[in-house]
């Protein structure tokens, strides 16, 4: 299970190896947190080419793990245990080293916590939105909607289907369904890079797209496709439902369900279909008189 991890505001892509009870660090993610260096992969192999003796350690110690790139690209990047990766701040002089080794265990501890009792991985997801400034009511809806795509991604597994690419695919394919956009799409129309979609939908948004992705996984437990191709037939009926939902719901109300609001102005995210048409057109107002 791939993961990201926040220290100190740094992303640190990791790996949960389920059969050694053990978190896998991307080398070149801590490299960047401890040194703040605008280039971690050259910075490391001059690392290497120092100390001989911390080269034959990672070439005997750190394995190559398949992790997301930053543009959402799957490739093998070499990452470390914590006991690697405690050896390699050793060789980093860095006032963060103390901070990053407690850091480091508990992240550990919380996931050793969260097998034992699920619950708390609830909570603290909670928490996290909670510090960066969302709504109770929002926090709510987004929950159920990563229990939601969690469901959904477990059955695509049963099915054969364990792959980051055929995931997105699926998804793109779902979401064109019920928005009427692709993912790249919609997260151009909300402004949106890098950043995630679902963290920037509204309650409404949200609550289309879990109709899509529960209506989804119902329908590959009821048929059980045998192929790609038959789930990715699913995956459009799915979202076919959510989007007969969208237009009604767009009919009665006389406004655009899919909306331009983003996380950077959070509360928003959180409003009632009234709220969001008085938003959007003092939105539209403000960038007419720019």
């Amino acid at each position: 299970m791939e993961k990201i991890q926040i220290f100190q505001d740094k992303k640190v892509r990791t790996h949960w190896d389920a059969e050694r009870e053990e978190w896998y660090l991307s080398v070149v993610d801590v490299i960047e947190v401890l040194t703040n260096s605008a280039n971690p992969t050259d910075y490391l192999k001059k690392m290497r080419k120092r100390d001989p003796e911390l080269a034959a350690f990672i070439g005997t110690n750190c394995p190559q793990i398949y992790m997301t790139t930053g543009t959402g690209k799957r490739r093998k990047t070499l990452a470390a245990d914590s006991k690697g990766v405690l050896r390699i701040i050793q060789s980093i002089p860095s006032p963060k080293a103390e901070p990053f080794k407690q850091w480091l265990a508990q992240v550990g501890a919380e996931r050793l916590d969260e097998i034992a009792d699920p619950e708390k991985a609830i909570v603290r997801g909670a928490d996290f939105y909670r510090a960066k400034g969302y709504s109770e009511g929002w926090i709510n809806q987004r929950l159920q909607s990563i229990e939601m795509r969690k469901e959904l991604t477990d059955e695509w597994k049963a099915r054969g289907i364990d792959q980051e690419r055929d995931y997105a695919i699926l998804t793109n394919e779902m979401t064109r369904a019920w928005s009427g956009l692709t993912v790249r799409d919609y997260k151009e129309v909300k402004g949106l890079k890098k950043e995630n979609l679902r963290d920037n939908m509204t309650n409404l948004e949200l609550v289309l797209n879990m109709l899509a992705e529960v209506t989804t996984t119902a329908i590959s437990r009821s048929r059980q496709p045998e192929t790609f191709a038959e789930s990715r037939n699913i995956a459009i009926e799915g979202g076919n439902v959510a989007g007969s939902a969208r237009r009604e719901i767009e009919q009665h109300t006389g406004q655009p369900v899919v909306s331009p609001l983003n996380a950077t102005d959070k509360p928003a995210l959180d409003t009632s279909i009234e709220d969001v048409k008085q938003i959007e057109s003092k939105d539209r107002a403000k960038k007419g008189a720019e």
